[in-house]
């Protein structure tokens, strides 16, 4: 079967409110009064880093296999 880009392998992006900063630059996310979601941001340490303060919206890539885990994609 061809790859369509969904599935249980493809990220889920979801939208959620910063609720906290945590050390080793982890950020706790509530996403949308549901749960809350462990996130760090991405792309390599140091570089074009998303600076987020609590409060903020944020996009999130969960991870397939976690989803109580994931990355910020971008801040909105």
């Amino acid at each position: 079967a061809p790859m369509s880009g969904q599935g249980p392998t493809s990220p889920l992006e979801v939208e959620g409110t910063v609720r906290e900063l945590l050390p080793s630059a982890l950020v706790r996310v509530s996403v949308d009064g549901r749960h809350d979601v462990l996130a760090h941001p991405g792309g390599s340490p140091g570089r074009n880093y998303v600076r987020v303060v609590v409060g903020d919206r944020v996009k999130l890539a969960l991870s397939p296999t976690d989803r109580t885990r994931g990355r910020i994609v971008e801040k909105l």
